[in-house]
């Protein structure tokens, strides 16, 4: 899904209950995550939950490399949490992604002060992880 119709649909649900309901359906359109990638270095460090992240990157020309990611995790809302990351990021040049704050999206949702403090660092963590995924794939020599 694109980002602008995740927010959309936020925006359309009234109680946070239904909200929520949506965000773990994303999580479940999340495609299949192998299991070959869930190791020590595909975790993302500083989650309650077990996350797992995993970049792909293309040679984009001029703009640098183009990032795209997999994410799954082992907690229904943190996988919607990835799901809307993933929307918000992957598909994206490498310096777009390094460059862009997801701290208006998730205030535009709502969805920031419906977090625990447990989450909302697991969101700053993978933020930071996929971000730095970005900035490290823009240090690459381009083959």
């Amino acid at each position: 899904m694109k980002i602008d119709d995740i927010i959309d649909d936020f925006e359309l649900l009234d109680s946070w209950d239904d909200r929520y309901r949506y965000l773990i359906e994303l999580g479940r359109k999340l495609p299949p995550f192998p299991e070959a990638e869930r190791t020590e270095a595909r975790k993302v460090q500083g989650c309650a939950s077990q996350v797992w992240l995993v970049p792909h990157a293309e040679p984009n020309g001029a703009g640098g490399p183009r990032l795209d990611f997999l994410g799954d995790s082992d907690a229904h809302i943190v996988r919607g949490l990835i799901a809307i990351l993933l929307a918000l990021y992957s598909g994206r040049p490498a310096g777009e992604i390094a460059a862009t704050d997801p701290a208006p999206v998730f205030e535009r949702i709502g969805l920031r002060e419906h977090l625990t403090p447990q989450r909302s660092n697991g969101l700053r963590s993978m933020v930071e992880r996929i971000r730095g995924e970005a900035r490290q794939a823009l240090q690459q020599p381009v083959s």
